[in-house]
Order: structure tokens, then sequence, then C-alpha cells
């Protein structure tokens, strides 16, 4: 099966580990960020945190519902966190690069579809780009809130 990939980058104010323990955390972290009315709905299967965690994910784009089986992979800890479709191959890898003294990281999202063929596949490289680039820009936006939350209720919590 061939597939063809996109990425979706943005530079978050918070250290990679951070921004990791959110992502990894697929009970409360990861579900919080995801965007929504795209993601309707994610489940846990097995697990809750990092490799092995099995997820039920059904999303809803132009009114029409995907469900997709996933399990989690961790090809790099810490660094890269990868979210594969099992029926499919489908999935998300979520990339950390700390940026200067790393207090800012550098997240890449690169998603894999399954290539299409024909005309359903010049219309697939035409619209899922920019329609999932719309999706996870809310994503990583929704993260990097998320994040600044979170140290600013531990900066609370400490003082």
């Amino acid at each position: 099966m061939s597939m063809f990939q996109m990425e979706t980058i943005q530079v978050i104010d918070a250290p990679a580990e951070a921004i990791y323990a959110v992502l990894a955390d697929y009970h409360v972290g990861h579900n919080a960020i995801l965007p929504r009315p795209y993601f309707k709905e994610m489940t846990v299967l097995e697990g809750g945190y990092g490799a092995g965690t099995r997820l039920a994910i059904k999303m809803n784009i132009f009114g029409k519902e995907y469900t997709f089986n996933q399990v989690v992979s961790e090809p790099e800890p810490g660094r890269i966190i990868k979210d594969t479709d099992i029926n499919t191959g489908e999935g998300a890898a979520f990339i950390l690069d700390p940026i200067g003294d790393g207090q800012r990281t550098k997240v890449t999202i690169l998603s894999e579809f399954t290539k299409e063929t024909g005309f359903a596949g010049i219309m697939q490289r035409l619209i899922t780009p920019p329609i999932s680039r719309f999706v996870l820009k809310k994503e990583l936006r929704n993260l990097a809130e998320y994040v600044a939350n979170q140290a600013q209720t531990n900066s609370l919590a400490t003082n």
C-alpha cells in the first residue's frame, strides 16, 4: 500500500519533556488537545500512557464520520510518539526537537495517508493537505495553550 505524507510544524514555548508528557498521556493530556468538533471521541482501549496504548478514535470531517483503531509506538522515546491505524497504516508521528536552551520546542506532526490512485488520488492530494493542516494547526495551538496552562498552574502551586 502506497502512502503520502504531509507535515505541520509549530514552535511551542515549553520544554520537550513537558510536551511529550502531554502527548503520551492519552487519558487526559492528549485527549484534551484534540481539536473539536473534528475529533468526536477518543477511547483508550488498553494502556493509556505511551507505547502499547490502543485507541478507538472517531472523527467527523465534512459531515462524514471516520473510525480509527490505533496503536501507539515510541520510535524514539521522549522525542517521537506515533499513532498508527492497525487497519490502514495511516497515522501521525509527533516529533519534538528542542530549540536553543531547551525552553522552546519545534513540534512536527508528520501525517501519513493511504495514497489513492487515478482521479480519486488527484482529488485526495488536492483536498486532504489543506483540511488536515487546518485541523492539525488547531491541535498544535491547543497543545501550546495546554502546556502553558500547566506551567502556570505548576508555578502557582509552588508559590
